[in-house]
């Protein structure tokens, strides 16, 4: 058997030394992040969550998309009952200030911590607000996929 693969059957063992077939150990870190996608409010555009969703699901993540007009309550629930390592809430209509800090409450109140990040038509100046509020992240309009899917890969551990 190989030092540091004892478990592995001898044919993978040698496609993984031949750099055919990735190590072990990497396969780990493959595992997906189970991300919750959300629409608080009584927003009704929801194609830049769903577009966010999409993507950040064809990055190997296992995304879960709410729907639209949830509660901060309901956006807590779910992301309790489908046990994410992330929510995502997005806002169009300005509720953001009002609706994004009650969603942390209410994952607080759940004894739940997982990294919160949001995004919409949110102004500069609001910014720092829900970072305080305990954002790790806002992203407005333009921002590129690749970047959104880098930051959630960079701060979002994998499982």
């Amino acid at each position: 058997m190989a030092a540091g693969y004892p478990l592995v059957p001898g044919p993978l063992r040698r496609a993984v030394a031949a750099g055919r077939f990735p190590a072990p150990s990497t396969l780990a870190r493959r595992v997906p992040r189970r991300i919750l996608i959300a629409k608080p409010g009584l927003d009704g555009h929801d194609r830049g969550a769903k577009v966010i969703a999409r993507a950040l699901r064809d990055a190997g993540n296992e995304v879960i998309y709410s729907g639209l007009h949830q509660t901060p309550e309901q956006i807590a629930e779910t992301a309790v009952q489908e046990d994410v390592d992330a929510v995502g809430l997005s806002s169009l209509s300005g509720a953001h200030n009002t609706l994004f800090p009650r969603v942390v409450e209410e994952l607080r109140k759940r004894d739940i911590d997982p990294v919160v990040f949001g995004g919409g038509v949110i102004p500069e100046s609001d910014i720092p607000g829900l970072l305080e509020a305990g954002f790790a992240a806002i992203f407005t309009p333009g921002t590129p996929l690749d970047e959104i899917i880098a930051w959630v890969e960079a701060n979002v551990p994998a499982r």
